[in-house]
């Protein structure tokens, strides 16, 4: 089978020790967590984990359902990269020196649809949001000049289609 790119999205109460228990789930299989975000859902009193793996469709569908046996788990599901819309944010700290040749500065934050949020005598800082491609792009662009730091947030998304999460939660509320 072909590897690709998943999105897995895992629904759960936000308990102790949970992390450390999904995270032996793809350790066990010896597969590599790209990026993770746990952050509150749209569910109150739920969390959304959302996970990012390079990995075969059986090999996901395998870890969804290791997931899914979790007591504290809701609901874990996968996703292509089509299926969902999906952001990440960096953050470049740069050399305020930099700034001498404020033409280029401005020409990379312009093409690169970001912007410069903090600016002191000794460095700036570049907030870029965007898929993992373009950040890496700018990434390559601004590493010739001296990145003093580099920092990116794990993905974020969110389903194209009507998640079954809202529903199958209704159902237990009623």
């Amino acid at each position: 089978m072909e590897k690709k790119w998943f999105t897995i999205s895992v629904y759960s109460e936000n308990n102790v020790g949970l992390l450390n228990r999904i995270s032996g789930i793809f350790l066990k299989r010896h597969i590599n967590i790209e990026s993770l975000n746990v952050s509150k859902s749209e569910l109150e009193g739920i969390s959304k984990f959302t996970i990012v793996i390079f990995s075969t469709e059986d090999w996901a569908r395998k870890i969804v359902a290791q997931i899914e046996k979790q007591v504290e788990v809701l609901r874990a599901f996968y996703h292509l990269d089509s299926d969902i819309i999906y952001q990440e944010s960096a953050i470049f700290k740069m050399d305020s020196d930099l700034l001498l040749d404020q033409d280029k500065i401005e020409r990379i934050v312009y093409e690169n649809n970001s912007h410069i949020v903090s600016v002191n005598r000794d460095f700036f800082v570049i907030a870029k949001t965007g898929r993992r491609s373009e950040i890496d792009a700018m990434y390559g662009e601004l590493l010739p000049m001296g990145i003093m730091q580099f920092v990116r947030s794990g993905r974020i998304a969110v389903t194209r289609s009507k998640m079954e999460i809202s529903h199958l939660l209704e159902e237990i509320n009623n």
